[in-house]
């Protein structure tokens, strides 16, 4: 008798899907971000560097933050004396993202020009800090990883094993393609994907983590990471950036590749959105909270204008309003 499997909706793009591989103790997330992604960077008009580094870090906020339990925010935040000297990234739970960069438009033209702009070389030197937000009259979590030529996924698995102890391993593209949108010429989108995989087995020996290398080449303690652990870096190490970014590469089909000897288990869909928390309401809060002479240095052409960052949303108020609360 033949067994012919039912069909299953799949996630597609915009979506994070979670799973598991009960016989390795892992878990983890997959995604492949689309149209939501495109539409933040089309928006800022960010140089291809700049659009890539970002596009990084959003796929890496959406993986861990799509793993929050509760109503809140992760933050993923850069600041670095290199061309691009900022970059947030927002989370906002259950499925809300929101993403900026700042940076030297020459200098990231100059490295452009030199083949040189990879992300060790736009961040430079500086800090990333991972923050958990759970909202008012809690305490903010904070984990800080130097950046010191390090790659966003090294970023993740630093860390996880500084703050966390959790064995993590991350797999991160980003791809610039050709499109045909309806109603518009030809033109160039983006795309980006990341799968990431933490060991989580229920006896805490043997999620040990190696310590980190002393230089010498030497294994001290006679370390042996667990097989399980070891498998599951081997088969991460096999995947091909273009199966991340290819919108015809769905992720559960990239999982299946991957886990399929073991059995892998995937879970309800999770979409993203692109989405600004920000709002008049939001913005007059902010400047009622000034003093009058600070609202005055704010004011052109007899109105205070502010723009959002993130989403380039524009909001402009008469300074005489706010005389009352002042």
């Amino acid at each position: 008798m033949t067994q012919i499997t039912p069909a299953i909706d799949l996630a597609g793009q915009d979506a994070v899907i979670p799973f598991q591989v009960e016989p390795l103790d892992v878990r983890g997330r997959s995604v492949q971000l689309g149209p939501m992604l495109d539409s933040i960077l089309d928006r800022h008009k960010y140089p291809a560097p700049v659009a890539r580094l970002l596009a990084e870090a959003v796929t890496l906020t959406v993986l861990l933050g799509t793993a929050l339990k509760f109503e809140g925010k992760f933050i993923l935040q850069t600041q670095t004396d290199g061309p691009v000297s900022m970059i947030v990234t927002d989370f906002q739970t259950p499925d809300s993202i929101r993403a900026y960069a700042r940076y030297d438009e020459s200098a990231v033209a100059e490295l452009e020009a030199s083949d040189g702009d990879d992300s060790a070389s736009l961040f430079g030197k500086g800090t990333l800090a991972m923050t958990i937000d759970q909202g008012t009259y809690t305490q903010r979590y904070q984990g800080i990883v130097q950046l010191d030529g390090i790659s966003l996924e090294e970023v993740a698995r630093r860390y996880f094993k500084q703050s966390e102890q959790i064995p993590t391993e991350v797999r991160l593209a980003v791809a610039e393609v050709l499109t045909r949108r309806p109603g518009r010429e030809p033109g160039h989108a983006w795309s980006a994907g990341g799968v990431l995989v933490q060991f989580l087995p229920d006896s805490e020996e043997r999620m040990r983590l190696k310590d980190l290398d002393g230089g010498d080449g030497s294994n001290e303690h006679g370390f042996k990471e667990d097989d399980a652990w070891t498998e599951t870096q081997l088969l991460m190490q096999t995947i091909d950036d273009l199966e991340l970014t290819d919108e015809a590469v769905q992720p559960e089909t990239l999982l299946y590749r991957l886990f399929n000897e073991h059995g892998v288990r995937v879970f309800d869909s999770i979409k993203v959105r692109d989405n600004c928390s920000c709002s008049e309401s939001k913005v007059r809060d902010m400047l009622s909270g000034l003093t009058v002479q600070e609202r005055s240095e704010s004011v052109e052409s007899g109105q205070i204008q502010v723009a959002c960052q993130f989403c380039s949303q524009d909001y402009s108020f008469d300074p005489d309003s706010f005389e009352v609360a002042s």
